[in-house]
């Protein structure tokens, strides 16, 4: 083997890596609405939690990337610790999937038909499809197909090129002894799990496995110990990840490595005493491409199997090695792990933004709540909440941005540019709510008060308030569109009906019956519901625009208003419901609320 060699090897391992790479990425946005499906099942059963951990990395093709989202959904508070441990067990027999794949490139037969199952029979095909793909369809979707049938074409290229360079390794001495080396099992774990450490990936470093196993001079013997070793060193990635997270999360992270360090201890145990005691001839035979893939899966299967009944074990062991403390923790509720998968870190956007929404609608209808009856603890819950909405809307704004320079299918698209245009909506309506507080304090300190037909006349239209944002809330929650299109003709009949509190508190103070300070409340408190139902308008158009995929937002709500039949049955509707007629029968008292 000279230096070209050399060269070659390091040029298939680079286009071997860069298409496991470029394969796994374009895999995630492929299948991300799938990941999504598969997360949002996750349950505390065990068989549930495996074979979702089980069909995440079957999809993504790396063990060390679905632990990683693992640990940023438990950072996240999208999955529990003992969700996650099932998960991770998982992941480690979906990992075995891609050394199913490259060993396909160790068919021989004369077949013409089985020849066509080896890689580099239909490896250019699947070039050729996935590069017309690439460059020549504008849908993202191709675009992520033919990315992963070019990543797939490369890595099996680099594959060929490994293999075609060490190919000469077979008949140098001291790469026989290598191997004779690796016989023995605790050297052999060492190299295996010192080798995915370093590329952080067990999957490719199975592959660098198969391609010096062409040279005939990898056993069986030396190849499982260092298969063992790589499940050991693939836990490197998660545990970096885990890195500033908070306590759950480096607890996931642990189990990764507890569960693989537990089992590779027992079963290379089991195997040691085997090769000692009935030295089985198989051992000492030529490893295979396909003998491989057995040995990966076999062993990471029995290490499943071992585990399984045990992970409530794991998850008090780590418990112990990360334990509480009575400092309270600052949970992250964005994990920037989550980046790398877009479709994931989206849908943590979606449960920290309801999250924000929820605590949003709640400062308003406590701020409304204060019209009614006053207290300096409802204020102070009141102000709190606009400062947790505050926190959520910098949190969120800043990681959606962060999240639109990845490459996104365009519905994702679509749904991160609604969410940061209803951030801003929630975080208005918390700071109506607040102003709403500031006003009713404002009389209290003052020592105004309403007359018995004001006080009604605000009780009908923050009746009509509470509604609109029970209203947006659900639809935005639910994506519900038939809700959505409840709340802007309710938002129009609460534009008329400011207008028509602030005709009859003209009245009232050219009859003398109100005082001008109390008229300047007035205002303020009618001018924040109707901006506070202006928002719940906005959120409610973003849930039609996205069933419609416009983003154009006073498009829609202007067809709907002026061309649609239904918008003007249920304005009438609202308009009979919250008719200022009716709040002589009200007792004068807030009774709308």
């Amino acid at each position: 083997m000279d230096i070209f060699d050399i060269l070659t090897l390091i040029g298939g391992l680079s286009l071997f890596l860069f298409g496991m790479s470029i394969m796994g990425q374009a895999l995630e946005r492929r299948a991300g609405e799938k990941l999504r499906s598969l997360l949002s099942r996750l349950t505390t059963n065990r068989l549930a939690g495996l074979l979702t951990g089980l069909g995440i990395t079957a999809v993504i093709q790396s063990s060390s990337a679905s632990t990683v989202m693992v640990v940023g959904f438990v950072n996240s508070g999208l999955m529990t610790l003992k969700q996650a441990v099932n998960v991770i067990m998982g992941a480690n027999i979906g990992t075995t999937i891609t050394a199913w794949l490259l060993s396909l490139a160790g068919i021989d037969s004369g077949n013409v038909f089985v020849n066509l199952l080896k890689p580099a029979s239909f490896t250019p095909v699947l070039a050729l499809i996935g590069i017309i793909f690439y460059m020549f369809c504008r849908d993202d979707r191709k675009n992520d197909t033919g990315m992963i049938l070019l990543g797939f074409a490369t890595l099996m290229f680099g594959m060929d090129t490994m293999s075609g360079a060490v190919s000469g390794l077979r008949d140098i001495p001291e790469f026989q002894n290598l191997f004779i080396m690796f016989q023995n099992p605790v050297l052999g774990v060492l190299a295996g799990a010192i080798l995915t450490a370093v590329i952080q990936s067990s999957s490719a470093s199975v592959g660098i496995l198969q391609a010096l196993a062409v040279t005939g001079q990898v056993s069986y013997g030396a190849a499982i110990p260092i298969i063992m070793g790589q499940n050991i060193g693939t836990c490197v990635t998660a545990m970096l990840s885990s890195a500033g997270a908070n306590k759950n999360a480096k607890r996931a992270a642990l189990v990764h490595l507890s569960f693989n360090v537990i089992g590779t201890s027992v079963w290379l145990t089991v195997f040691c005493l085997l090769k000692w005691i009935a030295a089985p001839v198989f051992l000492y035979e030529s490893a295979s491409l396909f003998g491989i893939a057995v040995a990966h899966t076999v062993f990471n299967v029995l290490c499943t199997v071992l585990m399984l009944p045990l992970s409530g074990f794991l998850e008090k062991l780590v418990n112990r090695l990360v334990p509480d403390t009575s400092e309270p923790e600052i949970l992250c509720e964005l994990d920037e792990r989550l980046l790398n998968t877009p479709s994931i870190a989206l849908e943590s956007c979606r449960e920290v933004a309801a999250a924000m929404a929820e605590t949003a609608f709640d400062a308003s209808r406590e701020s409304i709540a204060c019209l009614r009856g006053y207290s300096a603890e409802l204020a102070a819950e009141v102000r709190k909440k606009e400062e947790k909405t505050d926190h959520y809307e910098d949190m969120l704004g800043t990681y959606l941005v962060q999240l639109s320079t990845k490459q996104s299918s365009e519905v994702d698209n679509m749904e991160a540019a609604k969410l940061l245009k209803n951030i801003g909506d929630f975080e208005r309506i918390s700071d109506h709510a607040v102003n709403l507080v500031e006003a009713v304090e404002e009389m209290h300190g003052k020592g105004l008060a309403f007359t018995g037909s004001a006080e009604s006349e605000i009780g009908v239209i923050a009746s009509a308030v509470n509604e609109i944002l029970d209203l947006s809330r659900s639809c935005f929650l639910t994506n519900d569109l038939e809700t959505a299109y409840m709340v802007e003709p309710l938002e129009e009949v609460i534009d008329q009906l400011k207008e028509q509190l602030r005709t009859r508190h003209i009245l009232r103070l050219q009859q003398g019956s109100c005082t001008i300070d109390a008229g300047f409340v007035w205002s303020d408190l009618l001018t924040d519901l109707e901006r506070t139902a202006d928002h719940c308008s906005n959120i409610a158009g973003c849930v039609i625009d996205m069933a419609q995929h416009n983003m154009n937002l006073h498009e829609s709500l202007e067809n709907f208003r002026n061309n649609s039949e239904e918008f003007r049955r249920r304005f009438k509707a609202y308009a009979g419901k919250y008719s200022l007629m009716k709040e002589s029968g009200t007792g004068g008292r807030l009774s709308g609320f």
